[in-house]
């Protein structure tokens, strides 16, 4: 194998780039952009919101003409299928949109948690109530702005970051609506989980004229009343790097090289650090300035690692793939977080990585991986979990007879990863 694989946009920045032009005063192009059910539900709750949107796929661009605080739709029910990063930027854009609206998703969307968020932003001053369970989605949302002008200088809201980053990022997203009359005080609250995606989000909202001010290590964050996004016009989206880890995991499981345009050491996404874990499983690592190429020669075997993945889950099922093809134990550590993701990645991974004859201890925090002396071919249970899809495909290079149920779950963030795979 020596391959080159063009990606598409990271659907983290495609997704914090729709929130940012949407706020933003004039029109935005955005290139590189990712085409994917959970980017076309934000486009499509925007839309909804009242927003001129020209979307391209074919030239993977959207223009956006932003509406800087007000949108002009005052009612809409917003559905997010299972997107996580949609379902938290809208909430906390909606908490202060000045009009009625109700938020909900698939049946796992209703299970995942929300209730951090929230009540951070019921602190602020929104208006935001549970339709079924405390806790969780579907939303409703009531001119929650009527609250918001109390005479307060100051408005201070605690968040806690052990779930998911995104609740933080949600909250920093929304700053401008929530700083009509107040400056604004953000304080993180427990282990911040996945800090890479902060650093994303800030130096997003950077691009788009608004600097945090910043106390300690991403412990509190202020704005100034009245801070606005302002439009670059134009901002370029990178290359996915989590969906590139499917692909340098193929190298490092079949042997040559695989290589990706567009990323580099410099990039805004945490995931580049799988990258690193596969070097320290025996690969060869060539960082350019725009593009990454991962290389195992046949002579060398993979060999079994421990590491910390906290800041870089979304690739854990990745390598616990990997880990299949290399000599002693693998373990992953420090992913809790993730048991609240589309499915729980941690039990179900386990069961899954057992299929194909795996010892895997299960822990709360993460898991030890011992590959069998032989593999087995299994079918594999994806749970309507993209990544899981994708991670087991990757063994299906390097094991004839494995079979994905429902491959069409890929569609929510990589809806052409078959076509790539294939391509190798």
């Amino acid at each position: 194998m020596n391959a080159v694989v063009v990606l598409p946009g990271s659907k983290s920045m495609t997704n914090r780039a729709l929130i940012l032009a949407a706020l933003s005063e004039g029109a935005t192009i955005l290139e590189g952009v990712l085409d994917s059910e959970d980017t076309q539900v934000l486009v499509e709750a925007l839309r909804q919101l009242g927003l001129e949107i020209q979307h391209h796929p074919n030239k993977q661009q959207i223009q956006i003409a932003g509406t800087r605080k007000i949108f002009p739709n005052r009612d809409a029910n917003i559905y997010v299928g299972n997107s996580g990063t949609t379902a938290r930027f809208l909430t906390a854009l909606l908490a202060f949109a000045q009009g009625n609206y109700r938020l909900y998703g698939k049946p796992r969307m209703h299970e995942r948690p929300i209730r951090d968020l929230v009540e951070a932003l019921q602190t602020l001053g929104a208006n935001i109530c549970y339709e079924q369970k405390n806790g969780f989605p579907p939303l409703l949302f009531c001119d929650a702005d009527r609250q918001v002008s109390d005479g307060r200088q100051t408005k201070s809201a605690t968040v806690s970051g052990s779930i998911s980053s995104q609740f933080l990022s949600a909250l920093l997203l929304a700053v401008p609506l929530a700083a009509r009359s107040a400056n604004i005080e953000l304080r993180l609250t427990g282990n911040l989980v996945s800090k890479p995606y902060i650093r994303m989000t800030l130096e997003m909202m950077k691009s788009f004229g608004v600097l945090a001010e910043i106390s300690g290590d991403f412990e509190i964050f202020r704005f100034a009343m009245g801070t606005n996004y302002r439009t670059p016009q134009q901002y370029q989206i990178e290359p996915d790097a989590s969906g590139a880890s499917y692909f340098f995991a193929a190298a490092a499981i079949c042997g040559g090289s695989v290589t990706v345009p567009g990323l580099s050491r410099q990039s805004l996404q945490g995931d580049i650090a799988f990258v690193d874990c596969l070097e320290k499983m025996g690969c060869d690592i060539q960082w350019c300035s725009d593009s990454i190429t991962v290389s195992r020669s046949p002579q060398k075997t993979l060999r079994g690692i421990s590491v910390d993945m906290n800041s870089f889950s979304d690739t854990a099922q990745t390598l616990a793939a990997t880990a299949l093809f290399a000599e002693g134990s693998t373990e992953i550590t420090n992913i809790q977080h993730v048991r609240y993701k589309e499915t729980d990645r941690i039990t179900d991974l386990a069961r899954e990585l057992r299929r194909f004859g795996a010892i895997v201890d299960e822990r709360p925090d993460g898991l030890r991986i011992v590959p069998p002396k032989q593999l087995i071919p299994a079918t594999v249970e994806t749970y309507d979990d993209h990544r899981m899809a994708m991670s087991f495909a990757v063994v299906g290079l390097g094991l004839p007879g494995v079979v994905i149920k429902n491959p069409e779950c890929t569609h929510k963030t990589f809806p052409n990863f078959f076509n790539l795979l294939e391509e190798l």
